[in-house]
């Protein structure tokens, strides 16, 4: 019987080019199968097939868990009772005890058989599976197999891709046979065996066709740097050069177009911006929002927002038809850009300078003249005032040496009673989380100083919000969000 195993895995190694241990293995789920048959429950066997003589064993093991993982008595035994036979065990680790293994020969011989073919064809699968993603291929190109409820198989050479219907562009209709272009976004395991996810809306798409018609792309001697799309309507790439002689917008047109047609038509007519990358953010969203002309532009890096000023006449091509322009434009750039005429920027910039005004009255006790000359000069902050170089300040003529060191100091007064106050605020807080158990006073003063306040705060948190905030292990997190929780359940 030993040697009749060794045959079997020998001719099914050879006939499916697969590895013998692929075989071996799958035999020994086989094995492992017919001998669970024996117990009314649902046990864990295992089967090890000597891979030199053919001889095999059988093994009934049960994992060692905690009290919390038991599920399974079947399969699982617990820690403490483990340790009474065996007390070097730890927890995950595997006891086993050894059976009398069924002959080989009573195994029921279709099952086998189908056990060890599916592993077998698995096999090949993930083998051409991995030959395909070692060429690095992220444009795949098939025909489509057949069609269900609307997603589409694509067959390319020996490997089997899914392009589901929202990934496909709305204005095409793609039959049996067709053949048809996408981009591998990621891969499936499931039941069937490995499986490529395709799209054809994903913005790499666009992206990857340029690459395949424009050879310097390939060549480094330019590269596209992003890209955002409107699947079937409109799609705006930017592109850099890496060599100065060449002009990487023109480039991608090719002559008389021929390029970006090409991609268009993969498109279904799908319109191309190409437009310039700058490493300056204020000057790619200009390139991004063309054709629209833009006057200026107010950067907020702690928002990373945009406020664009265009005139009036401009707005409609900046915004674009249902606001498709500026909306691919923050793609490409990852930007919030806000469009604002002159007349909205100039209301908008009076508001902000009535509120900084207000505050330099309020914080620094000064008369509206006097909070007028600091916002003339540029000042919007307490934090300015107190700590700009004294040298910038002295270039006020309308301020003497007196009237600046009182400004400085009144300033520094009003953010220390300010820092004062929302020191007291954590501190407060804290002393309320102090009373979770498990909570120790760093935890406490970290979360009360980002927010999180109370208790009921601490259990409107996911594991991940609280794991971010303070960077303690998950599991630690998930015990005092449970406790801050337990008031829910009571």
């Amino acid at each position: 019987m030993s040697r009749e195993i060794l045959l079997l895995v020998d001719a099914l190694a050879r006939e499916k080019n697969v590895d013998k241990d692929i075989v071996f293995g799958a035999l020994e789920l086989a094995l492992a199968s017919a001998t669970k048959k024996r117990f009314p429950g649902d046990v864990d066997v295992r089967v090890a097939i000597d891979r030199q003589t053919g001889d095999y064993e059988a093994f009934r093991r049960w994992q060692v868990v905690s009290e919390q993982e038991l599920e399974s008595e079947d399969r699982q035994v617990l820690l403490v009772d483990a340790r009474d036979e065996h007390p070097e065990v730890q927890l995950g680790d595997y006891l086993e005890e050894p059976l009398e293994a069924v002959e080989f020969g009573r195994i029921g011989a279709q099952a086998a058989k189908q056990v060890i073919l599916q592993r077998i064809r698995d096999a090949e699968r993930e083998q051409i599976l991995n030959d395909f993603l070692a060429r690095k291929e992220h444009l795949v190109t098939g025909v489509v197999k057949r069609l269900d409820r609307g997603n589409a198989i694509v067959e390319s050479g020996r490997v089997e891709g899914f392009l589901h219907r929202d990934q496909m562009i709305a204005r095409e209709n793609l039959r049996v046979g067709d053949r048809v272009r996408a981009y591998l976004s990621r891969i499936e395991r499931n039941a069937r065996g490995p499986q490529l996810v395709l799209s054809r809306t994903a913005p790499e798409f666009i992206m990857k066709l340029f690459e395949l018609e424009v050879p310097e792309i390939e060549e480094g001697l330019m590269e596209i740097k992003a890209a955002a799309r409107d699947p079937g309507l409109r799609a705006k790439i930017a592109v850099k050069s890496n060599d100065q002689r060449i002009d990487p917008i023109g480039t991608c047109i090719g002559l008389r177009g021929s390029r970006v047609t090409s991609v268009t038509n993969e498109l279904a007519g799908e319109r191309v911006d190409i437009i310039l990358w700058s490493p300056d953010p204020a000057q790619f969203v200009i390139n991004a929002l063309a054709p629209a002309e833009v006057s200026r532009i107010v950067v907020d890096e702690e928002k990373h927002s945009m406020d664009v000023v265009v005139e009036e006449d401009q707005l409609g091509k900046a915004i674009g038809a249902s606001g498709q322009n500026v909306r691919l434009a923050s793609e490409l750039t990852g930007w919030e850009i806000n469009l604002v005429t002159e007349q909205e920027a100039a209301e908008k910039q009076a508001g902000e300078t009535e509120t900084i005004r207000k505050l330099f009255m309020v914080q620094l006790d000064v008369d509206e003249e006097v909070a007028q000359i600091l916002v003339d000069e540029g000042f919007s902050s307490l934090e300015e005032v107190a700590y700009v170089p004294l040298a910038e300040m002295q270039e006020i003529e309308a301020f003497d040496e007196g009237i600046i060191n009182e400004l400085r100091n009144r300033a520094r007064n009003a953010l220390l009673t300010a820092a004062i106050a929302g020191e007291e605020k954590v501190e407060s807080s804290a002393g309320d989380l102090l009373s979770l158990e498990g909570m120790d006073e760093e935890t406490a003063r970290t979360l009360a100083s980002k927010g999180i306040h109370t208790s009921e705060d601490l259990a409107d948190l996911a594991v991940d919000d609280l794991v971010e905030l303070t960077g303690m292990e998950a599991g630690r997190a998930k015990a005092l969000i449970m406790t801050a929780r337990a008031p829910w359940f009571a």
